[in-house]
C-alpha cells in the first residue's frame, strides 16, 4: 500500500516546474501567448478536448473502470488554460486526500476490531463480530 508521504512526494515531483517536460510546455505556451489569434484557437482547442474527455469520463462513471480518473484527466487538461478548472482540480485533490485518510483510518479500525474479536474468541470470551 502506498503511504500518504509517498503519495505526496510523487505529486510534488510531478508538479516540479524544473522538470524538462514542464519547461518545454512553458516555452510553447510563451510562443502561443505572443500571437492572439493562435491563443484563441489554442484555448478553444483545450476547451473542446478537455470538455470531451471530462464528459466521456462522466459517461463512464456508472460502468466498471476508470470513469472518475478520466473526469479528473479532463479537468486537468481544462485547468491548463482555465482558472475555474484549476480551482476545481485543486479542490478535488484536497477532497481526495481527506477521503484517502478517512479510508485508511476506517480500514485500520476494522482490522483492529477483527483482531480483538479473534483474540476474544481464542480466549473463550464472547466477542463482538466485526
Amino acid at each position: 500500500m502506498v503511504s500518504r508521504f509517498e503519495l505526496e512526494r510523487e505529486i510534488a515531483e510531478g508538479e516540479d516546474p524544473r522538470r524538462p517536460i514542464r519547461r518545454w510546455l512553458r516555452s510553447i505556451r510563451r510562443r502561443i501567448r505572443g500571437r492572439p489569434a493562435l491563443r484563441s484557437f489554442y484555448r478553444i482547442l483545450v476547451a473542446v478536448i478537455g470538455g470531451a474527455i471530462a464528459t466521456l469520463g462522466l459517461l463512464l462513471v456508472p460502468l466498471p473502470g476508470p470513469g472518475w480518473l478520466v473526469v479528473f484527466l479532463g479537468l486537468a487538461i481544462l485547468g491548463t488554460e482555465f482558472v475555474w478548472a484549476n480551482r476545481t482540480a485543486a479542490f478535488t485533490k484536497r477532497q481526495l486526500a481527506r477521503f484517502w485518510a478517512w479510508w485508511q483510518r476506517r480500514r485500520a479500525e476494522r482490522a483492529e476490531r477483527a483482531e480483538r474479536a479473534e483474540r476474544a474468541e481464542r480466549e473463550g470470551r464472547p466477542g463482538r463480530a466485526a
